[in-house]
């Protein structure tokens, strides 16, 4: 955070001097650019609504930390969204069904579970009124640097197994075919985006976490040509639109995960303009 400091002191905005401030903006920047990544992912194996579904999973498990007691209900979280998508990548292999048919089931039965847990024993629900619009200007220092790690983790797969990511999500049967093992692809990735959302989902918030995941690549696919594009637009537009929201709920005090929402919607309607245009 040393560095980082001393870039920011370079910096001649007000909100520059804030250490949460600064701290906000460097979560966006490592944010960002995994929700760009993996959004592209996401959109191309039609699982918009798998992060919902997870960040359903994750509630769930942090219900379960706290029932259990213990200090940092978080790790529970992550446990049982990982569970929860390798569980949700094997249904979805063997059974064959289609993935919004076993995202509803598995959805539906997480948050279910969430607020039974939640309300056991007369309990209130309330208590868990914060995850879902989220803080991000309560994010910590060592947080980021866990989001850090699994930005260079998602950044090495990409470049090592993204053909093979690819193939498996447009065509598992071909893939298969040419010895790619398809539900392995698929648990890694699955697994990847269960703990983003699970470690961010408290500063983001729940009810918009979705659309951080489809959102980049939609529009990215309205401009893009080819596959470099479409990714480098993705990524781009996702961390454009995270300072640019961030921002904006600095200076008229909204929500960030609702500001930046919004402006990825803006970014998605100005592409979904121009695509029309094009064509």
């Amino acid at each position: 955070m040393g560095l980082w400091n001393l870039l920011m002191d370079l910096l001649p905005f007000e909100w520059a001097g804030y250490g949460f401030m600064r701290t906000a903006l460097l979560a966006v920047l490592v944010i960002s650019p995994l929700f760009g990544l993996l959004s592209t992912m996401v959109v191309t194996n039609r699982m918009s609504f798998f992060s919902d579904a997870l960040g359903h999973s994750a509630f769930t498990g942090i219900a379960i930390g706290v029932l259990c007691g213990l200090a940092e209900p978080m790790w529970c979280a992550v446990a049982f969204a990982l569970a929860f998508s390798l569980l949700f990548t094997y249904v979805r292999c063997k059974s064959h069904m289609a993935s919004d048919t076993v995202i509803g089931v598995f959805s539906s039965t997480a948050v279910a579970l969430g607020i039974f847990i939640a309300t056991l024993g007369g309990g209130s629900f309330t208590k868990f009124n914060s995850l879902l619009i989220g803080d991000i200007l309560s994010v910590e220092p060592g947080k980021i640097a866990l989001l850090a790690a699994i930005l260079g983790v998602v950044a090495v797969l990409w470049v090592c197994a993204f053909n093979h990511l690819m193939l498996s999500s447009i065509h598992p049967a071909l893939a298969d075919s040419r010895g790619i093992r398809v539900f392995w692809q698929e648990a890694v990735f699955s697994a990847a985006i269960a703990v983003v959302v699970t470690v961010s989902m408290t500063w983001v918030g729940l009810l918009v976490i979705n659309s951080l995941l489809v959102l980049p690549a939609a529009a990215a696919r309205n401009l893009a040509r080819n596959l470099r594009q479409y990714h480098l637009f993705s990524l781009l537009g996702a961390v454009a639109c995270g300072v640019a929201g961030l921002m904006t709920s600095y200076y008229i005090g909204a929500s960030a995960g609702a500001s930046i929402t919004l402006y990825l919607a803006l970014f998605f309607a100005v592409t979904l303009v121009f695509h029309k245009r094009r064509m």
